[in-house]
């Protein structure tokens, strides 16, 4: 399986506008240097884009390839941001040129104004013909450009031009499928292989280009829950295929083995892989069914539409179902509606908050750090002593983890540097330590949840209540964190930092009825989208559990391909033969590794409370 390559350049000659323009999508460049591809924020602010991510080191130049249509003196933009505007009126610290040729030009750009703009780098005489256009960064703190606009006219580009457009793009690819599984996280993967396994022709869509969603070195954060246990002991086996063979949040990417996953995927006859490519667009045949999932790749736009008669939803975000108008919910149940004794007394829109891990290294001679100080409250007493930082370091609970997802990632990237800035410069700690990996990729641990036929709720964890379809077992305790008091003190509102109470739990039988939409007829979710309440959530959210929601949900697939019949009709028709599938479970034959050991899981059967969060 080979992955998608980039085009060497977007670039048009704009009709309409009164003078030859290039529209330039810097997601495209081939060589992007020390620059690195960021998609997680699509659908706030439109496009995919780079970032100079280089922990407050200037990284390499990104650079592309452009055909210049005639000589004259062209005016350059650059679509940016100045992402440190939501704390600090200060100029920020996204600085960074663009460069034609071996032209520098005068502007800095990306580090004034307040929201996603055109900026003006500056002119410069060109010849016609073929230039390279470069972006040059000049501080190693996030700066980012979307793209580039290069004119012979006056005045600002379009704010919203119409990309597809201005690039020359085809019409979408259409592929048909038994089944499209967007979401290249373990539920994904583990759905995509399960229906595999059973004959269906699989899509598995996957919006970066590693596997792994959280559990890939891009988040670090390692297999929580316990597998093979419940009233269908093979459920999970599978995940022993890939699974990592060493345990912990934030350590070095090895440890997280990206490369045996995509391995993993590879070998399964039946599952074609869409890497980099982000769902942005769902085709519907009637009110309550998905015909075809619109997705486009990160890094050369072109489109895919997928068509299938069933869709699984393993994005986290519910992406799917909410585009194609499913019933999901958003923040915490008020007690009262299932009696839950965790729930506050108001429902409110509070959830679980997104992860920057990072950590620092002993160097062999003393560093410095730039002093970093935009509007956040630093000082001896509110600064975290600590050289890394990783589970519980989580911002965005008070916020939408959808629609202001990157002031969430921003203001954990902003915390870092605050905190690690005041310890190097103003309390002369760690002269002998630089960062050594702070994540882009932001771990999220919950947003929408897409409604089922049935919610999984407090109740039916500490009861355990018995339901006739019963698939995979939740083992993780009942984790729900809250704001550290002690960082509430200094950021209230803002808290950075977290705490958890783990509410012991036996394992607990979720039914099939909480892993399709009640009102979207061909839809499943698996991971942390399924039908459950914010209180029961804090146990199923956890990967090795999601990655057996997956995994029920292919075998469900491949129940309606054989049947002809949609998710619902599984449990009122067919919940025998499902039941059938699960007792046998979707791994390999044979002896597999033994990684269950790093589990963190409770003691069976009986309870107790575990040692870390995720």
């Amino acid at each position: 399986m080979r992955r998608i390559a980039a085009l060497i350049a977007g670039l048009a000659v704009c009709a309409g506008l009164g003078a030859q323009s290039l529209f330039v999508e810097c997601e495209s460049f081939p060589e992007k240097g020390g620059w690195v591809l960021d998609q997680q924020f699509i659908d706030e602010m439109g496009s995919p884009y780079l970032l100079a991510h280089g922990l407050g080191v200037p990284v390499a130049d990104a650079s592309t390839t452009v055909e210049i249509p005639s000589a004259g003196t062209w005016k350059v933009w650059a679509r940016t941001y100045n992402w440190t505007s939501p704390w600090s009126t200060k100029e920020g610290p996204g600085k960074f040129k663009v460069k034609l040729g071996k032209k520098l030009l005068s502007n800095a750009v990306g580090c004034t104004g307040n929201a996603w703009e055109w900026q003006y780098a500056g002119a410069v005489k060109l010849k016609a013909g073929k230039t390279v256009l470069s972006l040059h960064d000049l501080t190693g703190f996030d700066g980012r450009c979307d793209a580039v606009w290069l004119t012979l006219e006056d005045g600002v580009p379009p704010a919203n031009p119409d990309r597809n457009a201005l690039l020359g793009l085809p019409k979408a690819d259409e592929a048909a499928f038994d089944l499209v599984v967007v979401g290249g996280g373990i539920s994904g993967m583990c759905a995509a292989v399960a229906a595999a396994r059973q004959g269906l022709k699989v899509a598995l869509v996957n919006d970066r280009p590693v596997l792994g969603g959280n559990n890939s070195a891009e988040v670090r954060v390692h297999l929580g829950g316990t597998i093979e246990v419940g009233p269908y002991p093979a459920l999970g086996r599978m995940q022993r295929e890939f699974g990592h063979s060493k345990k912990g949040n934030a350590q070095p990417a090895s440890n997280y083995e990206d490369g045996k996953k995509q391995s993993w995927i590879e070998s399964v006859p039946g599952v074609t892989l869409y890497p980099s490519s982000r769902a942005v667009a769902v085709e519907k045949s009637a009110d309550n069914l998905i015909s075809a999932v619109l997705v486009k790749n990160i890094e050369n736009a072109r489109e895919t539409l997928l068509r299938a008669p069933l869709f699984a939803d393993c994005t986290g975000d519910g992406t799917i179902g909410y585009l194609a108008g499913a019933d999901y919910r958003y923040g915490r149940e008020a007690a009262s509606e299932f009696g839950e004794s965790l729930a506050p007394e108001k429902a409110d829109n509070f959830v679980l908050g997104a992860s920057v891990q990072w950590y620092s290294r002993k160097d062999a001679k003393p560093s410095r750090f730039p002093v970093f100080e935009y509007g956040l409250n630093f000082n001896d007493e509110s600064v975290q002593d600590v050289t890394m930082g990783e589970w519980t370091w989580e911002t965005g609970m008070l916020h939408d983890m959808t629609g202001e997802f990157e002031y969430i990632r921003d203001y954990g990237l902003a915390v870092i540097y605050s905190n690690w800035s005041w310890l190097k410069n103003h309390k002369k700690m760690y002269p002998d330590r630089s960062l050594d990996w702070v994540a882009y990729i932001s771990g999220k641990r919950e947003s929408r949840r897409l409604m089922g036929d049935y919610i999984f709720k407090q109740d039916d964890i500490e009861k355990a209540v018995f339901h006739e379809d019963a698939t995979f077992a939740t083992t993780w305790s009942i984790d729900l964190h809250s704001p550290d008091p002690a960082n509430t003190k200094y950021f209230p509102g803002e808290e950075f930092k977290t705490r958890t109470v783990h509410n012991r739990i036996y394992p607990a039988a979720v039914p099939y009825r909480c892993l399709y939409s009640r009102n979207i007829d061909n839809l499943f979710m698996a991971g942390r989208d399924i039908s459950v309440t914010h209180v029961a959530l804090g146990t199923t959210r956890v990967m090795r559990t999601c990655g057996m929601a997956g995994e029920v949900v292919g075998l469900a697939a491949a129940v309606c391909h054989k049947n002809g019949v949609l998710p619902r009709a599984v449990y009122r028709k067919h919940l025998p033969e499902l039941q059938a599938l699960m007792r046998r479970g979707a791994a390999v034959e044979g002896p597999l590794p033994d990684n269950q050991k790093f589990n963190e899981q409770p003691s069976l059967p009986a309870p107790r409370l575990l040692k870390s969060a995720e």
